[in-house]
This record gives structure tokens, C-alpha cells and sequence, in this order.
């Protein structure tokens, strides 16, 4: 994947020579971002080994979306608002549905069937719910008191998100402190890691804080191309956003779990794909609306669009199904890969002016 940094250069080229080739732009930019983020995640993996279990393990929940905060970010910036909450829901979505659909299925072509600790993946599940309660009832109450609580609407978004990242502290003091032997698995490093010395640490503190610079640099150069690129495919800002932006941040971290359900780790696979969900829900949304209030244009809600909040609460309905019995096989997976491209295809077909 590293043969892909050769887009880093081509993509500002692009952005300063030929700025009207939109398509071009975001194509390249999207590429450029695959082993950026692979990088980011690689030195917080090695950064972690160095800080110790407890250090190491907060690390690896924080940066483990970095690079999907970042393009959000950007976005937000930007004034798009849908994307980013398009990139959330899609998020969230993806690696229920895509990920850990794709890691069962390529898991049970190899082994018949897997077992994994329903215990721990019952316990993200119920986050998870927890957290698409909470992401869903801001939608419910813009729906009741209509357009001309705009202030109250923040308001309420604001003390939402204060509560989430209040939840997300005491779930990593669950999952890494107090209950981590429900868990084991989630913040191990890759079979063929395992026996290589981690980098040190000031090396590995470097190659993050580089991969993290031009990922925003990228970053900001994608976000510039996706109005115009969606326009010209006459594609949605929502479809966008929940099947091109959110998918990219996460692609190196969506390749560990589907090999990590190759090799047998189904425990470590679906601590990637539903621990991602959970982070995504408790840790990035609230820190996108908090950072709205300084950094974009004007604050965003967390008052999703009723077809985001539709494939959220289906995904995290359809998560409790797959986690309850603490075994996968190859036709779980390609039920839950069925409802994703169910999913994509509603979106794709979705125009912009549409109300969502």
C-alpha cells in the first residue's frame, strides 16, 4: 500500500495546476489518504506497545478514528454539515454491516465456524444502543418543536455530547481497567507483529505526528472536491458521505479485522468492527458537534436526518442479533454484507434535493 503516497504529491499538484478537474481531485486525495492513515495507524500501534498496557491502550481508542476525525473535520470547516453526519452514520454503519460482514464471511470460507466472548461483544452491543438512543432523540426532538428552536436545539446537542464522552471515559475504564478480561484481543497487535520489537518511541511519536499533518492537508483538499465530483455523478452529499468519506478514514483498520478473522481472532475482528461503532458514536460525534462551537462556520446538531437515523438504528438492531450467540459463520456474513448493499443502493438512488 505504500506505492499510494505517490498520490500525496500528485494530488497538491492537482489542487494548485488543475483545480477544475474535480473527479481527478477527489480520486487521488482518497488514495492519498489509504496509507496515511495505515501509517497513523501503525505508529499508534507501536507508540502504544512502548506506553504500556493502560497508557498504550487509551491511545489506540483515541487515535483509533484519527484519521476519520480529521477529513470530519475538514468537512465541518468547510460549512458541510451533511457530510459529516453522513461520514458518522456511515461510519457507524460500515463497521457493523461492511467490516464485520466481511470478516465473517472471509473468516467462515476458512474456518466452518468461529467462536468469540459473547459476553464482551453483548456489553459493545448495549453501548452501541446506548449511544444510537442518544444520537437518534435530538432527530425526534426537532421533529416535535420544529425549525424555530434552532438555539435550544444546539443547546441540548452540546449537554448530549458532554454526556457521551462522560460514557466513553467509564466504557475504556470497563473495557481496559476493571472488566479488560472481557476484552482480550482488542488492542493486541497483528499475528505477524507480535514477535517484532515496537519502534521506539520518539520514531514512532514522529510518523504519527507526520501521517496526522498530511492527512489534514489531504483532507482539506478531498473536502474542497466533494460537492462539485457528487454534482457531476448527480450523486447525494448523504450517499457521499455515509459510502465514500466513511468508508476511507478507517480502510487500513477495516483490513485488520477481516484478516484477523482469517486467521481465527474473531474475538479481535469484532472488537474492531463494533468497538470502531462504539467509538465513532460516544468519542467522535460529540467532539465534532464541541468542536463546531469554535472552529465551523456555524455549531452542528446532532439532530441526524431521519434516513440516518433509519440504517443507524436497523445497523445497531441487526448488531445484538449477530453478537447475542457468540459464534460467526460465512452466512452471517453475507447477510449483514446483503443489508449494506441493500443500504447503498437506497442512497445511491437518493437525489439531493430530496428530504432526508
Amino acid at each position: 500500500m505504500n506505492w499510494l503516497l505517490l498520490f500525496v504529491p500528485v494530488a497538491v499538484g492537482l489542487e494548485h495546476f488543475a483545480p477544475e478537474r474535480h473527479l481527478l481531485i477527489f480520486l487521488v486525495s482518497s488514495l492519498a489518504i489509504l496509507p496515511l492513515a495505515a501509517w497513523m495507524g501503525r505508529a499508534t500501534e507501536h507508540l502504544a506497545e512502548r506506553l504500556g498496557e493502560g497508557p498504550g491502550g487509551l491511545l489506540n481508542a483515541t487515535f483509533g478514528n484519527a484519521a476519520e476525525l480529521i477529513i470530519a473535520i475538514a468537512a465541518m470547516r468547510a460549512g458541510l454539515h451533511d457530510v459529516v453526519k453522513a461520514s458518522i452514520a456511515g461510519s457507524i454503519v460500515g463497521n457493523i454491516l461492511l467490516v464485520l460482514g466481511a470478516a465473517m464471511l472471509a473468516g467462515g470460507i476458512i474456518h466452518r465456524e468461529q467462536r468469540f466472548n459473547a459476553t464482551g461483544a453483548r456489553a459493545q452491543a448495549v453501548m452501541l444502543t446506548l449511544a444510537a438512543i442518544a444520537l437518534i432523540l435530538p432527530a425526534a426532538y426537532r421533529s416535535a418543536v420544529g425549525a424555530g428552536a434552532a438555539q435550544a436545539l444546539v443547546l441540548l446537542s452540546v449537554s448530549i455530547s458532554i454526556v457521551l464522552l462522560l460514557v466513553y471515559g467509564l466504557y475504556l475504564a470497563f473495557t481496559l481497567v476493571t472488566h479488560s478480561s472481557l476484552f482480550l484481543g482488542s488492542h493486541a497487535p497483528a499475528d505477524e507483529k507480535a514477535h517484532s520489537p515496537p519502534w521506539p518511541a520518539p520514531r514512532a511519536a514522529l510518523v504519527l505526528g507526520a501521517a496526522t499533518a498530511v492527512i489534514a492537508w489531504m483532507s482539506e483538499i478531498l473536502v474542497g472536491s466533494i460537492q462539485p465530483t457528487a454534482r457531476a455523478f448527480g450523486l447525494s452529499s448523504t450517499f457521499v458521505g455515509v459510502f465514500v468519506v466513511a468508508i476511507l478514514g478507517n480502510a487500513a483498520e477495516h483490513a485488520t479485522a477481516v484478516t484477523a478473522a482469517m486467521k481465527g481472532r474473531m474475538d479481535l475482528s469484532l472488537s474492531i468492527a463494533i468497538g470502531s461503532s462504539v467509538q465513532v458514536a460516544l468519542f467522535v460525534a460529540p467532539v465534532l458537534m464541541l468542536v463546531s462551537l469554535v472552529l465551523g462556520p456555524a455549531p452542528m446538531d446532532l439532530a441526524f436526518p431521519a434516513g440516518l437515523v433509519l440504517i443507524m438504528l436497523l445497523s445497531v438492531l441487526i448488531t445484538g442479533q449477530v453478537a447475542g450467540d457468540g459464534r460467526s459463520d460465512w452466512l452471517k456474513g453475507i447477510q449483514l454484507l446483503a443489508v449494506y448493499v441493500v443500504l447503498g443502493l437506497t442512497f445511491f438512488f437518493l437525489p439531493d434535493t430530496a428530504p432526508r
